[in-house]
């Protein structure tokens, strides 16, 4: 496998963690924006992206292979856990 291989392989792993952030973010800004309104949704997206990743890591290392159903469950958690956090802190120093 050559560099430009390697790349989309690892890109396309991450790819759905990163896009699933994304949409979380922007849903969590239009529906809720009492909530979110005073955080970015850059910050959303990056801490929900980070988080998904992991989560996906850690569902490779747990089962072994990419594509389970408990792994993108694992990473649907680890995604919206940390934009509920921040969510949360945002309503916390809105009061």
């Amino acid at each position: 496998m050559n560099p430009i291989d390697a790349f989309w392989h690892i890109a396309n792993f991450f790819a759905p963690a990163w896009g699933v952030a994304a949409l979380l973010a922007l849903a969590a800004k239009l529906l809720w924006r009492q909530s979110y309104g005073g955080v970015a949704w850059r910050r959303l997206a990056l801490w929900g992206g980070l988080g998904g990743s992991l989560g996906l890591l850690a569902a490779l290392a747990m089962l072994g292979r990419d594509g389970k159903m408990l792994g993108y469950g694992l990473m649907l958690l680890s995604v919206a856990l940390p934009q509920w956090v921040l969510g949360l802190r945002g309503l916390r120093l809105r009061k």
